[in-house]
């Protein structure tokens, strides 16, 4: 038996210590909450970083981090990108297990950098053990997830930025707050460009790596072989882990395309997604070539679509391809900005000043300082758990109509689909028994 499917829980521990001492269940809470408590920060001290997962985007969020702080212990289950990430950060402590790093009570700050379908399970017992987070996106691996996670980060009072750094980017800020003050008109239409996905395989069976602990690995998700082509960057081309580029990219820049909107804290009302491709059997299942068509509210639509296809709506790319970033097309103009650059039909809408008194954005120039600062504050970052949530729903939404092959009606506000409960079955995922909430 796995060493895991054994360990008890210091939440399951503590319930069973209430009920041996006689304490009603509702001191649960309180008792969780004393155990897991974090050191506080004196004025002039560095937080305590602790990172879990190590791989490559795991450890270059922390190289940034630890500008900020000190490295005190990792995490992963696989032993190679641990002892890696030791090496280069100097940590003093090295687990598999995750919830071993989080008992200790000079961890202040948690950099989540494991694959998606871990992030919620890590961030909702980070934020119980009382530490912040700093969570890559995609944020979660389902809407139902999300929902769970924003409701946990605000009852334990806990900071989480999500990583969709283009919101610290001042090009992507401009064009939102452009784009905000009808310097294109009335915003329209939007098309989102994201990377075409990998199409490849079958892949077979191989021996799992001796240092990758593959049961753990999987986590929530289905038991299936370990094929080479099926874990650490990889996983993302998989359904059970991910959603392709879909999620992928798209939570960069559906976030982006919410907030030029003004959506940022709610969601379309329809989607239509559509795979282009088949996907081969035995391959990579996360769609590789797709176009999704929103509509929110406020009348504007939304195209979101692969690299490698032309929309009737875009005005970037010649009519050849649909560039990679996000297009803001108004009854006035429009404007495209990407990582590299932001241009309009008309240099003037964006060299142009906006007047005093416009609309503002929230301002950062750095995504990680940003976090560093809310830690001590306590203010919510420029891009909290709501944000993230949001934004990744989208992607989620679309993926889910891809794969039902049908149009969907979407409630923001109740965040269920409308009349439709053999789509609400997709809100969420089963998860695999030891690795579901008990885990935690």
């Amino acid at each position: 038996m796995n060493t895991f499917q054994i360990h008890i829980s210091r939440r399951r521990f503590l319930a069973r210590s209430a009920v041996a001492a006689g304490l009603p269940l509702w001191c649960l809470d309180e008792l969780h909450s004393q155990a897991a408590q974090t050191r506080p920060l004196a004025a002039n001290d560095k937080p305590g970083i602790g990172l879990i997962g190590c791989g490559g985007q795991g450890r270059g969020d922390c190289n940034w981090a630890r500008n900020y702080g000190t490295v005190i212990a990792v995490a992963d289950v696989d032993d190679g990108h641990a002892e890696e990430a030791q090496k280069q950060f100097g940590a003093a402590h090295r687990f598999k297990d995750f919830r071993k790093l989080l008992e200790r009570d000079d961890i202040h700050v948690i950099i989540n950098g494991t694959p998606d379908h871990w992030h919620t399970l890590i961030n909702i017992a980070s934020a119980r053990a009382g530490k912040d987070i700093y969570s890559e996106k995609p944020l979660t691996l389902t809407i139902a997830e999300g929902k769970t996670l924003v409701q946990e980060i605000r009852k334990h009072q806990r900071v989480l930025q999500v990583g969709s750094q283009q919101r610290s980017d001042a090009r992507f800020r401009l064009a939102c707050e452009l784009v905000r003050n009808g310097r294109i008109g009335r915003l329209e239409h939007m098309v989102v460009g994201l990377p075409t996905g990998p199409r490849e395989g079958p892949f077979s069976a191989v021996p799992v790596p001796p240092e990758l602990d593959w049961d753990y690995y999987l986590g929530q998700t289905p038991k299936v072989d370990y094929n080479g082509h099926n874990s650490h960057w990889n996983f993302r081309w998989w359904y059970q882990f991910s959603g392709g580029q879909i999620t992928d990219w798209g939570a960069h820049h559906n976030d982006i395309a919410q907030w030029g909107n003004g959506t940022e804290r709610s969601g379309p009302v329809e989607v239509d997604g559509k795979g282009l491709v088949e996907m081969i059997p035995g391959g990579y299942d996360a769609m590789a070539k797709y176009r999704i068509d929103c509509k929110y509210a406020n009348g504007v639509t939304m195209t979101i679509v692969d690299e490698g296809t032309v929309t009737d709506r875009n005005v970037v790319g010649g009519g050849k391809s649909t560039p990679n970033g996000v297009q803001f097309i108004g009854t006035d103009g429009w404007i495209f900005v990407s990582r590299s650059e932001i241009k309009a039909n008309k240099q003037e809408l964006i060299e142009e000043p906006l007047p005093s008194g416009a609309t503002r954005l929230h301002k950062s120039d750095n995504h990680m300082g940003n976090f560093f600062e809310c830690v001590r504050s306590r203010k919510d970052p420029i891009c909290d758990v709501e944000i993230g949530h949001r934004s990744i729903s989208i992607a989620h939404l679309g993926v889910i109509s891809v794969r039902m092959k049908r149009p969907l009606r979407w409630d923001p506000s109740r965040e269920q689909f409308i009349d439709d409960a053999e789509a609400d079955r997709w809100l969420s995922r089963a998860m695999r028994a030891p690795y579901d909430m008990s885990f935690i």
